[in-house]
């Protein structure tokens, strides 16, 4: 159900400075259907206060915290109020945000991971399910439309039976770590388990493969083996991971993130190998779905034509030729997302089920993953059980 205004978007975090905050606010103005207009950006409420002036918001919209403003929205009139939080805080965050905003009725958004811990997900989707609250996670790369060409194929049984899922996100941007961190001091906080958790590259783009795994192939984990390095010295958290997945019904993985592939961008990258077909699509050439056969040409198929299904179109802003890209794919969690909560305003919500965005189920088998592969790593790659 659409409704006749822009939905009203509120946010925690993505203050003066922040790269995903601003990725966040670009994605969520995209298509027109989503408004700014309050937010806690900051833990320091003088870089909130400006952070609010650059964003051109009422003086009386930004607040100092995340709690004054859970409390004073729930307070405004329906009419006034935000319909939903976009939280963009550290990870150490996330949970206690969600629950705040949740608890005083409001809908969330959330950056991945979905919370600190397994534990702490697992207690936030038990508070989502009883709140009757539409709650998305940012695992952005399913946005693509050749990403949703790819799920189609799958789950249509084009590929026939699937066999076995290799999926990559080799990063080097950590490489020069090694000559300019000679006093092994922690450079950011990703690499503070106070902050960022139990691990740092699996934990924040290895959730990512597993989820783009998952989402395509519809295929859970069973049980993996795990081999986490820290390969800077000084750093307590693992800059690099290599995986081997057993998935429930039969199939095999592999899986590798590392933030010291010397040369590598983001090169997220995904092969499902079926019975009757491949697919094979990169994050770098997201436009591009290549699908592969054992005794005919291999195809490429290519977004905004007219031969992609129904799905792919829908999450298609341009016609074919004109590459669409990352800030596409994050508006499309934001536009599905803005599709549920529209309903969940007008009061025809009844749950995640029927639309397409990432959700706090997706975040707990996403902080199942991270800590099994610590826990196997660990143990010395044994394999452990989800």
């Amino acid at each position: 159900m659409s409704l006749n205004r822009k939905l009203r978007m509120g946010m925690v975090g993505g203050g003066r400075g922040a790269f995903i905050g601003s990725v966040h606010r670009m994605a969520a103005a995209l298509d027109g259907k989503i408004e700014l207009v309050a937010g806690a950006f900051s833990s320091d409420p003088e870089k909130s206060r400006l952070s609010g002036e650059d964003f051109m918001l009422a003086p009386s919209r930004v607040y100092s915290s995340y709690q004054e403003m859970a409390e004073k929205e729930a307070a405004l009139p329906e009419d006034e109020r935000i319909d939903f939080v976009s939280i963009v805080a550290r990870n150490d965050l996330h949970y206690d945000v969600s629950k705040t905003f949740i608890e005083a009725g409001f809908n969330v958004i959330c950056e991945k991971p979905l919370a600190f811990s397994h534990e702490q997900g697992v207690q936030l989707a038990e508070v989502v399910e009883a709140s009757g609250k539409v709650f998305a996670l940012t695992h952005n790369y399913t946005g693509y439309p050749m990403v949703k060409e790819a799920k189609a194929m799958v789950a249509d049984g084009k590929l026939g039976r699937i066999l076995k899922i290799v999926a990559e996100y080799p990063q080097g941007y950590a490489i020069t770590a090694l000559k300019d961190e000679e006093d092994g001091a922690i450079s950011n906080w990703r690499m503070d388990p106070g902050v960022s958790g139990v691990s740092n590259c699996m934990g924040d783009i290895g959730s990512h493969a597993e989820n783009l795994a998952r989402y395509i192939t519809g295929l859970e984990i069973d049980e993996l083996a795990a081999e986490l390095t820290t390969f800077i010295p000084g750093r307590p958290l693992d800059d690099d991971g290599n995986l081997l997945i057993r998935y429930k019904g039969g199939a095999k993985g592999v899986l590798y993130a590392s933030q010291i592939s010397t040369g590598d961008e983001n090169n997220l990258n995904i092969r499902v190998y079926g019975t009757e077909a491949s697919l094979e699509w990169h994050q770098e050439h997201p436009n591009e779905l290549i699908v592969k056969f054992a005794e005919q040409p291999r195809q490429i198929h290519r977004r905004g034509n007219v031969y992609n299904g129904e799905v792919c179109g829908k999450y298609t802003r341009l016609p074919f030729g004109h590459p669409e890209a990352f800030i596409e794919a994050f508006a499309n969690v934001y536009l599905g997302a803005a599709e549920a909560i529209a309903d969940e305003v007008s009061g025809t919500y009844t749950g995640p089920d029927g639309y397409d965005f990432p959700t706090v189920a997706d975040g707990v088998e996403g902080m199942a993953f991270i800590e099994a592969a610590v826990n196997s790593s660990k143990n010395n790659a044994a394999w452990t059980k989800l």
